[in-house]
């Protein structure tokens, strides 16, 4: 697929995220990259063949204090590849895109992991 269809995606994934939360969403770039490298892949422990599908990188809200700011922005990868390959479709595509995306924003928000597990099984049950 054509990197600016995956971006398209991925910026309708972002428009499916509800208002409340992408408002509050300051001073973050979502880029899409088309494999995560092997460095960071070590880096996390992920063995072939697990892959990685996206990544949150920066200060988490809750961890932030008074004095945060002036800052370059915190980033949310997203790994144009590996989705490709794990997908059967481009639905399935859209729905692990969105998936991706609405983990790591909560580890932006600063949500533990099971946190972030209740809003994915909420994202399946409203597909459904």
């Amino acid at each position: 697929m054509q990197r600016e269809k995956f971006e398209s995606l991925v910026a309708d994934a972002l428009a499916s995220i509800p208002r409340r939360f992408r408002e509050a969403m300051k001073n973050i770039a979502i880029v899409v990259e088309d494999e995560p490298s092997r460095e960071l892949l070590r880096e996390m422990g992920i063995r072939p063949p697990g892959t990685l599908l996206g990544l949150y990188s920066g200060t988490p809200l809750t961890e932030r204090g008074w004095d945060y700011g002036n800052r370059l922005p915190d980033r949310i990868l997203i790994f144009q590849r590996p989705h490709e390959r794990e997908a059967a479709d481009q639905d399935d595509l859209i729905v692990a895109i969105g998936e991706t995306l609405i983990h790591e924003i909560g580890h932006y928000f600063g949500m533990s992991e099971e946190q972030i597990e209740e809003i994915e099984e909420q994202y399946w049950h409203d597909r459904a």
